[in-house]
């Protein structure tokens, strides 16, 4: 856990090892975001369940699915927070350039995926603009990178982590916080 109590990166790829999940920490979390920006509510469900994780893996016990919660309230506080304080998981800085590159590839690729298991009622009226951001998640998402130049890659690797960042909360916005009209159908 981070020193502010909120669940970090390496707090879900602990968590991934020990189930067993298949999938990477950044990933996890953009498919929860995902859902939860597209309208979708896990209220009494599992989260893997819901984000079909479960296949083969090894059942959470309960400090597992105490940390699962908590990831969860967290997603939602942040994709709602007014301040606008959301942040996709992902390496923490210090960490190689090139791992956190495609962390944000993979975190692209599962809220694209979470989004769509929240249900297309909702998506069929989304506004131009939030289709056309859709579109760009979906080209972050089939990215590859190449790396020549550090400090102007990092430079875009900050770019594009706040254009994902403000991507998120404004599917958000228009998915889950009753701007959609759609959005009565998902539940």
């Amino acid at each position: 856990m981070t020193a502010t109590g909120l669940v970090g990166h390496d707090d879900i790829d602990a968590l991934i090892m020990r189930l067993q999940l298949g999938t990477e920490a950044s990933e996890l979390h953009g498919s929860l975001c995902g859902y939860l920006a597209g309208g979708g509510s896990l209220h009494g469900h599992s989260v893997l369940a819901t984000l079909q994780l479960e296949g083969e893996v090894v059942s959470p016990g309960p400090d597992d699915q105490a940390l699962l919660d908590r990831l969860v309230r967290q997603c939602e506080t942040e994709l709602a927070d007014p301040e606008l304080g959301f942040e996709p998981l992902l390496p923490a800085d210090d960490r190689p350039l090139t791992e956190r590159a495609e962390a944000m590839v993979d975190w692209c690729r599962g809220f694209l995926g979470g989004f769509g298991l929240a249900g297309a009622s909702a998506h069929a009226q989304l506004s131009e603009e939030a289709q056309e951001v859709l579109r760009d998640l979906a080209t972050i998402a089939a990215s590859s990178f190449d790396f020549d130049r550090e400090d102007e890659d990092e430079d875009a690797l900050i770019e594009v982590q706040e254009f994902v960042r403000v991507a998120a909360m404004l599917l958000h916005t228009e998915c889950a916080s009753g701007d959609n009209p759609a959005r009565e159908t998902l539940h």
